[in-house]
């Protein structure tokens, strides 16, 4: 089985960029044992059976899922063998459900923050970059642009590895010198 070459992954970028297939073949190339932490919630029919379809092909794939939309940081720590990668998909939906259950941002981050810095098994994280638009014209989504620049710059600066992922190609921004 091979070691995972990265503890922590950031891949970010566009909506429909290719973020999440970039991601899963990262964690599918080290061999190890994959568990996937899903933070999408259901809001209406569509997105149920969106979640459905990804949970469906995940398993077919190998993958074990978790769906945990508010707790990520509990849900890393109990997913703690270093010979399991976890890809969580993705900080953008988790975001939103924090944000929208009114929690108190800065400490979510530094909770994740935290716990990321304790792992001992690789993990890969999936954001959108919301920043490269227009400023939204009211305070929620103006809100959210600022906190989702935030927390992809904290999980960046701990990240070892950074891809930002344009029409289906990735830009490496970061990875350790050899």
């Amino acid at each position: 089985m091979a070691e995972a070459p990265f503890p922590c992954t950031l891949v970010f970028g566009g909506v429909r960029s290719g973020k999440s297939r970039h991601a899963e073949a990262l964690c599918r190339a080290t061999g190890l044992n994959r568990v996937y932490i899903a933070t999408a919630a259901a809001y209406d029919e569509e997105m149920h059976t969106r979640i459905a379809g990804h949970k469906s092909q995940r398993a077919e794939d190998g993958w074990q899922t978790v769906e945990e939309q508010h707790d990520l940081s509990s849900a890393l720590v109990r997913e703690l063998e270093p010979e399991t990668i976890v890809l969580v998909d993705c900080l953008t939906l988790w975001l939103t459900n924090r944000l929208l259950a009114e929690a108190h941002m800065d400490d979510e981050f530094d909770r994740l923050i935290d716990t990321l810095a304790v792992r001992r098994g690789p993990v890969v994280l999936v954001s959108n970059e919301t920043g490269l638009g227009i400023v939204p014209e009211n305070a929620l989504a103006r809100r959210f642009g600022d906190l989702q620049g935030r927390l992809n710059q904290r999980i960046a600066a701990l990240a070892t590895h950074v891809h930002f992922i344009a029409a289906g190609l990735p830009l490496t921004l970061k990875e350790p010198s050899p």
